[in-house]
């Protein structure tokens, strides 16, 4: 049994092919990062949804900012549960071997990297389950140095006036408690982890907006920046069409467009100032599909 085991976290993300962090997590590129800001949750949920990725998402959660603020970055994941005297020691004899020092809400704070979002499962405990505070969140921001930073806790979090003043930083949260966190244990760090109904593995994007949480698979990012894209041109290409009667919504609406409808949307694109940011991207498998796919086809978009 080891905690963060790197050669454990390579195993778990073998679909991810490019540059790995020292501790074994995917390295998304800043770009991506970047790029999901100006995304909204449905544009990014979409294309991971229609890859069979379905438990992504959880959406009871609190927000420590009501601003509509997001929360973006590479998760680190740990899960915790009740507190129990013989697995108590074993655990803390493995840190210790590990070089660990602290809680172990503190083995986490203290080993996170620029960008990482810490992704807590603490068994939905709130009463003696405050993973974060005062102190725990201003040094999540040093460390972590995010504009859009911050952390998941299925859990508690306390000192919330405090957590309130650390700058660029959203957590999101199942309740508030007054008490310091005590009698727990940790099960697992840096392997897959649940939050309500969603699961999230280390080195997942975490993009927090609107109403929930979103854990992006890091081999699917690419696709669904693109793929958001996409769906944000199409969006505005659309409201056009229907505010001037060209197309009906259910044209609109329909998950494989014709020919001319794409063909009207690239002038769009090429034409339309408000879609400059859109130009030169690949529109090759709509079209494909718009030639070669089943012309009957009513299904709406997602």
């Amino acid at each position: 049994m080891h905690f963060n085991d790197r050669e454990e976290i390579i195993r778990l993300t073998p679909q991810w092919k490019g540059e790995r962090l020292p501790d074994g997590r995917p390295y998304v590129p800043d770009k991506y990062l970047r790029a999901l800001k100006n995304l909204t949750l449905e544009e990014v949920w979409k294309p991971i949804f229609v890859k069979g990725y379905e438990s992504q998402f959880e959406g009871r959660l609190h927000t420590l900012h009501d601003d509509g603020r997001k929360l973006i970055g590479r998760a680190v994941t740990a899960s915790y549960c009740p507190y129990r005297p013989d697995y108590d020691e074993v655990a803390k004899n493995i840190g210790r071997e590990e070089g660990r020092t602290g809680t172990y809400n503190q083995w986490v704070i203290d080993n996170l990297l620029e960008g990482d979002v810490p992704v807590i499962d603490m068994y939905d405990k709130i009463y003696k389950g405050t993973f974060l505070g005062g102190n725990l969140t201003t040094a999540l921001k040093n460390k972590t140095k995010n504009p859009n930073g911050g952390a998941v806790i299925w859990g508690g979090i306390r000192d919330t006036e405090q957590m309130k003043k650390v700058e660029d930083t959203q957590v999101y949260y199942r309740g508030i408690d007054p008490t310091p966190i005590r009698d727990f244990c940790m099960m697992t760090y840096n392997t897959a982890t649940r939050i309500g109904n969603a699961i999230c593995l280390p080195g997942d994007i975490v993009f927090g907006a609107g109403g929930g949480v979103l854990f992006i698979p890091s081999h699917l990012v690419a696709e669904v920046v693109d793929g958001a894209a996409k769906t944000q041109v199409k969006d505005l290409f659309g409201f056009e069409m229907i505010a001037q009667n060209k197309f009906t919504t259910a044209e609109i609406d329909k998950n494989t467009w014709t020919k001319d409808m794409l063909d009207l949307l690239m002038d769009f694109i090429e034409k339309d100032d408000r879609a400059a940011e859109y130009r030169g991207m690949d529109w090759s498998h709509e079209y494909d599909l718009a030639i070669n796919g089943d012309p009957t086809d009513t299904q709406s978009a997602l």
